[in-house]
């Protein structure tokens, strides 16, 4: 007999969560280490889950992978910690089944590892578990579906042992990507799984509503291990309190749904185990389930705004964007009266620093909306990965859109400890690239956990690009992922250099999206001594430090100097681009919107220019 022979006829009985068992005894390290330094407890609660009723265990290997080893400087141990797991496992179980487990690695941010990264890194864990007995593998905690159809092609071309995928969700019925779970299943059942079902982040009660809208699969089974309930945090601890009489009840229901393998994860203990043994024991499998229908799901599509996209229209005409940064203190009088003078200058949008240098500032969001109501002026609002969490951010995504601003900056925003509150936490939930991709996905209407928003969002996404750096071509291959991730167009940080300017220009001549040189008028000689010697990255000419000493302290003077360097670099960067963004240093808003007055004035050129 084996395990898709036992499941043709039988439901089995899976293994409840070991971590939970050794979070409960105070282990809060490294769990998959304690295959080789505790090796008598790892046995032990193998041994408490078949007492239990568990036909099949699996071994304590889910994070026994490069990447997270690496956490705990363990990464030269993936050989010994899954050649133990196996050996543990199988001494545990005589003639119940064992399934090697590999866990997910990916979490919401993508971007930390790539593809080719997860194929190495399971790659080497796949080989140390097929060395050892097992009796299959057990794919668990996959958010990321890419991430999991991956590894399952990789494991189908190197063995034929039974393979059991588990995804796991966010929301009820649909996968982080917008994929609905029947769909899911019928992929993975066509790459070779045998067993496709669902795992860990929700409760029984979320998961078998999931299961509702999932057919039988024609060849493979079903398999369901719910968490224990919600988590509960007391005392600076995660606390699960379902009894093991809900799990009697709920296992009949995921039989009803079809489920053949039920075990459970988060918060399960060897109770709860036993009592889902106790309610299935003896019963049939369920061959014919009515399915519910799927929801039509409407999703609004407004279109495109009164007014053209950014992107759009720089690729149509000459546009000049200005940052003038949000009040450090409270009061908006001064700032509406420069964001009055830029607009009437003409500039396309006025651009809205998030807390710049790591310093509180006036919510950037309340401004944009004085923009709007006040001065009819277009916002452009940056939004950094440094202050808000994955909520926050997708809160501040959904009220923009809300209050109808729909031009946005994604950046990754400038360390905490720089700024005027060092101590201060910086969140980075996600990087840039993964913001980008996650107001794409807004654009599509769905939210990062795939949730339907009702509506599609409109925004235009810019990104930022840094050309003071030494490689210029690896910051161009870092603006083609971001094209990639869903960025419209790109903004430069300024540039202080007519042949820097070129450069870029040559560097990404070849790609489609649009790029707004940024260009940032000196003001005085202390100014330009600091930028050329404490800002990373950038180095003015012995010809501009020369031109901005004379000047010297003298603020007229160090204006006049400013504006004529910078409308030189502007003469440039108007023969090659179509976008100008202007940064307004000091709010000296007079010196931005006289460079914007400039460059309308110049007369259009008939050469060749980047769009």
């Amino acid at each position: 007999m084996g395990l898709l022979t036992d499941l043709q006829n039988k439901i089995l009985i899976g293994d409840g969560a070991t971590g939970t068992l050794l979070y409960a005894h105070g282990v809060d390290s490294c769990f998959e280490e304690l295959n080789v330094t505790k090796s008598e407890e790892i046995q032990r609660i193998h041994e408490a889950y078949i007492q239990a009723g568990s036909d099949v265990i699996q071994t304590n290997t889910y994070g026994a992978n490069y990447q997270k080893l690496a956490r705990y400087g363990l990464e030269e141990s993936v050989k010994d910690i899954n050649v133990a797991a196996t050996k543990l496992a199988r001494k545990a179980a005589g003639d119940k089944y064992v399934v090697g487990t590999i866990g997910g690695i990916r979490s919401f941010r993508k971007s930390v590892l790539t593809i080719d990264e997860i194929k190495r890194s399971v790659r080497e864990q796949l080989f140390w578990l097929l060395q050892g007995d097992i009796d299959g593998l057990l794919f668990e905690t996959y958010y990321d579906f890419e991430e999991l159809k991956t590894v399952l092609e990789i494991a189908r071309k190197e063995t034929n042992l039974p393979i059991i995928t588990h995804a796991s969700l966010h929301e009820v019925g649909v996968l982080q990507d917008g994929t609905h779970l029947n769909d899911a299943f019928k992929q993975l059942e066509s790459l070779g799984a045998d067993l496709v079902g669902l795992n860990c982040r929700l409760g029984p009660y979320h998961m078998i509503e999931s299961l509702t809208e999932v057919d039988l699969p024609e060849k493979a089974f079903l398999s369901a291990y719910p968490n224990a309930s919600l988590p509960d945090y007391q005392d600076g601890r995660l606390v699960y309190e379902t009894d093991e009489d809900y799990f009697y009840q709920t296992a009949k229901a995921f039989r009803e749904q079809g489920v053949r393998l039920i075990g459970g994860c988060c918060g399960t203990t060897p109770a709860h185990i036993e009592a889902i043994a106790s309610a299935v024991k003896g019963l049939p499998p369920v061959t014919e389930k009515l399915v519910k229908k799927r929801p039509l799901i409407i999703i609004e599509d407004h279109g495109e705004p009164v007014e053209p996209h950014l992107h759009n229209l720089v690729q149509e005409r000459r546009s000049v964007i200005v940052e003038l940064d949000p009040p450090k203190k409270l009061g908006a009088s001064e700032f509406l009266r420069g964001a009055q003078a830029l607009k009437d200058v003409g500039v396309d949008a006025i651009t809205l620093a998030d807390n710049s240098l790591a310093s509180p500032r006036i919510s950037n969001l309340a401004m944009a909306t004085l923009l709007q109501s006040d001065i009819k002026a277009r916002p452009l609002v940056h939004i950094t990965c440094r202050d808000r969490n994955l909520i926050g951010l997708q809160s501040h995504l959904m009220g923009l859109h809300t209050l109808g601003i729909n031009q946005v900056l994604a950046v990754t925003g400038d360390p905490s400890k720089i700024g005027d509150f060092p101590g201060a936490t910086s969140v980075y939930d996600l990087s840039s690239f993964d913001l980008i991709s996650l107001i794409q996905q807004f654009n599509e209407g769905m939210s990062y956990s795939g949730k339907p928003l009702g509506q599609k969002t409109n925004f235009s996404i810019a990104a930022a690009f840094n050309p003071n750096v030494r490689h210029l071509d690896r910051a161009v291959q870092r603006l083609e992922k971001k094209i990639d991730c869903g960025a419209h167009y790109f903004i430069t940080q300024p540039l202080y250099s007519k042949k820097q300017i070129l450069d870029v220009y040559e560097a990404t001549r070849h790609l489609k999206a649009p790029i707004y040189i940024g260009i940032m008028p000196l003001t005085s000689a202390k100014n330009a001594r600091f930028i050329h010697h404490e800002v990373p990255g950038i180095k003015l000419s012995d010809e501009i430090l020369a031109a901005m000493e004379y000047a010297g302290d003298d603020r007229s003077q160090g204006e006049a100097e400013g504006l004529a360097i910078a409308k030189d670099l502007i003469d440039t960067a108007y023969e090659l681009f179509n976008g100008i963004y202007l940064i307004t240093p000091f709010m000296r808003y007079e010196m931005t919107a006289q460079l914007t007055s400039y460059i309308h004035q110049k007369q259009p050129v008939t050469t060749e220019r980047k769009m």
